[in-house]
């Protein structure tokens, strides 16, 4: 499959790397001002309770924007061949990063779960930066190892291996949900690189069982698929939060309540600015307002795909195929919980919901995209 994906364009780059693509940037622009919107919107009773000031969360957010704009603006502009030698040294940082996130004293926990680095006024997620850096791994081995992509040893252990050294720390916080999107990326990469579905198939059956103890030997997460499968059960209780997420989405109508004429975010909805933004989304700007933000994805995903499919190599078309995965599967899986579909997993939805690591991780996807789309014809 892998001979599908190669360089279908060497006509030369086109103009500037940053608005090589502009329905991409564009619609990568658009979430991120809707997302400002309701970071704003869905948080400010709540920011004032806490902090007394309605716009903490929105100008916490913003100045992350402005950091996740400045990267995605340098990412875009360097020939992504460059990135070839920091694979290592990207793993290693987020390795280290996540096994920091563990020690008591130094790993600032939050609602139960170990997984921020306070680095002064800024607060670091490593699961969001292992994101990338997984990205960058993949898609140069599977590049390197374009005519092995059948072989289990060269190309399927090694890729599972690193991916498993990511998500064992990862599950240790807890954040099954993060371990998931981590090792979801990396069967669809591989499935897409030529590795053997039997292989595969294999590993999604061994995974069975540890899914299982995962899942449903632990309370709160199998609370959880009870919730998802009969939400009414227990209303005041595991079924709390997508039951109001539900309230939400019915209450919207068509056109919505209007800006800042959310009720559930009015500390019925749980962090409405985070998980559930898009439940206040659908309550404030209605049904019409959903499906913007949705198109908005798919047409980010599809010039993602036309990206990776036009890169002058394989290398490019990784790079810039795994990028787009992880920002489409993110936003499926979130979206998908909002309205009913999955159980809840605690994953943002990438450019609107509120979070420092997780903005400037997307706008980092954003770059690499960027940067592949712009150096079509370029060498380094």
């Amino acid at each position: 499959m892998a001979e599908a994906w190669t360089n279908q364009n060497d006509s030369g780059a086109k103009g500037v790397p940053l608005i090589s693509d502009p329905w991409l940037l564009v619609s990568a622009l658009a979430l991120t001002a809707f997302g400002l919107v309701m970071v704003y919107s869905s948080s400010s009773a709540l920011a004032s309770k806490r902090y007394l000031d309605s716009a903490y969360f929105f100008k916490h957010q913003a100045f992350h924007v402005v950091i996740g704009l400045g990267l995605m603006a340098w990412l875009a502009t360097l020939d992504y061949e460059r990135l070839r030698a920091w694979v290592w040294p990207s793993l290693g940082g987020v390795a280290l990063a996540l096994v920091l996130v563990l020690i008591p004293g130094i790993g600032h926990r939050a609602g139960g779960a170990a997984r921020w680095l306070r680095l002064g006024v800024i607060s670091l997620q490593p699961a969001e930066l292992a994101k990338v850096a997984l990205v960058l791994f993949l898609a140069r081995h599977l590049a390197e190892h374009q005519h092995e992509a059948k072989s289990l040893l060269k190309v399927l252990a090694p890729c599972l291996g690193i991916a498993g050294l990511l998500v064992l720390p990862i599950l240790a916080e807890p954040d099954l949900g993060m371990s998931l999107t981590l090792l979801s990326l990396t069967m669809v990469m591989l499935f897409v690189a030529g590795s053997r579905v039997t292989y595969l198939a294999v590993m999604l059956a061994a995974s069975v069982p540890f899914l299982y103890r995962l899942v449903w030997l632990v309370p709160f997460r199998r609370d959880r698929v009870f919730a998802f499968l009969n939400p009414w059960e227990d209303p005041a209780g595991t079924g709390f939060q997508i039951i109001h997420s539900f309230l939400a989405l019915g209450s919207g109508g068509l056109l919505g309540t209007g800006l800042g004429g959310s009720k559930q975010k009015l500390f019925y909805l749980p962090e409405p600015h985070t998980d559930f933004i898009l439940s206040v989304l659908g309550e404030e700007l209605g049904l019409w307002g959903l499906v913007t933000v949705l198109s908005l994805f798919l047409v980010l995903v599809w010039r993602g795909v036309q990206t990776a499919l036009s890169a002058r190599d394989l290398f490019g078309t990784y790079l810039a195929l795994g990028s787009t995965l992880i920002i489409g599967l993110q936003a499926f899986v979130n979206a998908a919980v909002v309205m009913g579909m999955l159980p809840t997993k605690g994953l943002t939805l990438p450019f609107l919901s509120y979070g420092g690591s997780s903005i400037i991780a997307n706008f980092a996807c954003l770059g690499l995209i960027l940067s592949v789309a712009g150096h079509q014809g370029r060498r380094a």
